[in-house]
């Protein structure tokens, strides 16, 4: 199956360059259709470059606090000198404290990543 997501600029090209291999989501109904060998077509917000990836495996936590202290940050798109500081609180800007607690988090761990740069 296929879904579609967007991505922020700088997670988009963190996942291009290899960085981050898993991505962070609220696991609204949308991501419950997600399985494993599920194909994701992400969209570049800023641009129109398209990332197509395979899902290796769906983490699911109750909290983002969960899942930073069981997955890898390196994986999850922070550098080696932000891992110290990283806090799952940075998750807030994207997702209400109401939208955690109702839904849970996943990440989506991804292989098979291929980048095609969209002509406009």
């Amino acid at each position: 199956m296929k879904h579609y997501m967007k991505l922020w600029q700088e997670s988009f090209y963190k996942i291009v360059d290899g960085s981050k291999t898993i991505e962070l989501r609220l696991n609204d109904e949308k991501r419950q259709q997600i399985n494993i060998d599920d194909t994701i077509i992400f969209n570049c917000t800023k641009n129109n470059d398209v990332i197509t990836a395979k899902v290796k495996a769906l983490h699911k936590f109750t909290d983002f606090k969960e899942l930073y202290e069981c997955l890898p940050l390196d994986k999850c798109g922070y550098s080696k000198d932000e891992i110290e500081t990283a806090d799952y609180t940075d998750m807030y800007d994207y997702y209400s404290q109401e939208q955690i607690e109702k839904y849970g988090v996943l990440g989506i761990e991804l292989y098979d990543i291929s980048f095609s740069k969209k002509c406009t």
